[in-house]
């Protein structure tokens, strides 16, 4: 527990640049250094006790116009004029209220739903992330090389899509699978496999220097969420640790062992997740969140409309398939960006991706030009 501690001193590095020029403003002259022994409380008391410093309030104009900037709607070609017919080739913006972020008729992007708590990181920064698990070579990138090969690599990708769009600040991050679908029932017939403390911990020292974030994703097999997720709590209360989900190997409902079949997972699984990273956020006085689902199919996550975004938890969907350009592109556009939830993701497969017919693997241009453009990139 002493590293979670430590790593605790750093949460404050990877909220990105309004919380970072909010905080200078806030420490003034006490220097950086202070910022990162303070407590932040992200209530509007005004009896503050001394030593705590509030959270910066949400820039709600700059997050709705962040909305519009990922669903490519040029502010010159909308209008909020809904007295009369809307001229062809003119959106007509819903505009965004105290409780409700900012929205289009008769287009699912922007999505309209809750604001976030005062330093979100969505949709200010993209975050780029590598999935894997050490322990295997074959469940993705994270794994394949030592760490002292896969950080530069990771850092490269990050310079990528930091470069392809300037605007937006890119996080690095590793998505680790902390619990592993297998093959074999184990000594609990759960056909999973929990990773120790000792690896994720792992995980979350090699994001510090690079003042990333990690992801603790996991394959329940038959195993619950209710059941997992709790264990993992000491980790999720560290800020620069956020959660994914994947329901192809949630196999609670269909009770067959991972691996044969895809599973699924309903909204209110995701809604679960969420909620109890919600309480754990107000009990720890965190900035919100981030809770990513991967997703290829329709029937991998039901009823995903129902999927609740809270102001303590950003809900990424992921774009989860391999496969050709147009495959992919029309998975995302059909099962991911059809949904609408909050934010998008997308994963690009260094090997699978690039296997016959493929013609190569997607360009961070090409995947930007999508609508909605990602926030969340993750390489296997």
């Amino acid at each position: 527990m002493k590293k979670l501690k430590e790593v605790k001193r750093l949460h404050f590095l990877v909220y990105g640049g309004i919380v970072l020029v909010a905080l200078f403003a806030l420490v003034g002259f006490a220097g950086f250094s202070d910022a990162l022994n303070t407590t932040y409380h992200a209530g509007t008391s005004t009896t503050t006790p001394a030593g705590v410093v509030a959270l910066p309030t949400l820039d709600k104009n700059a997050y709705n116009a962040k909305l519009l900037f990922l669903a490519h709607i040029n502010m010159a070609s909308t209008t909020m004029d809904a007295s009369t017919t809307t001229p062809k080739g003119i959106i007509l913006l819903r505009p965004a209220t105290a409780t409700t972020t900012v929205s289009a008729a008769k287009k699912f992007w922007p999505v309209a739903t809750v604001y976030p708590n005062a330093g979100a990181l969505l949709p200010f920064n993209r975050i780029v992330a590598y999935y894997g698990n050490f322990y295997s070579t074959k469940m993705g990138v994270l794994g394949q090389d030592p760490p002292d090969v896969m950080i530069p690599k990771l850092q490269e990708a990050a310079a990528e899509w930091q470069a392809a769009d300037p605007a937006t600040p890119v996080i690095p991050a590793l998505d680790y699978i902390v619990v592993v679908a297998q093959g074999s029932a184990g000594k609990d017939g759960m056909y999973r496999a929990r990773m120790p403390d000792s690896e994720i911990q792992k995980a979350i020292d090699l994001m510090a220097p690079l003042h990333g974030i990690v992801f603790l994703d996991v394959q329940t097999g038959l195993s619950t969420l209710h059941d997992e997720l709790p264990l993992l709590t000491p980790f999720l209360k560290l800020p620069n640790v956020e959660l994914s989900l994947d329901p192809e190997f949630y196999m609670a409902y269909s009770g067959k062992k991972p691996g044969g079949v895809i599973g699924t997972m309903d909204a209110s699984d995701v809604n679960y997740a969420a909620s109890m990273l919600a309480n754990i956020v107000r009990q720890n006085n965190l900035p919100p969140k981030i809770l990513v689902v991967h997703r290829f199919t329709e029937e991998m996550v039901t009823h995903a409309t129902k999927i609740v975004p809270l102001p303590e938890v950003q809900i990424v969907m992921d774009m989860d398939g391999w496969g050709t350009q147009a495959k992919k592109i029309g998975t995302y556009t059909n099962v991911i960006a059809a949904e609408p939830v909050q934010f998008t993701g997308f994963k690009l497969f260094y090997k699978n991706d690039v296997k016959a017919p493929s013609t190569g693997m997607l360009t961070p241009a090409q995947v930007l030009n999508l609508t909605p453009a990602p926030s969340y990139i993750q390489y296997q």
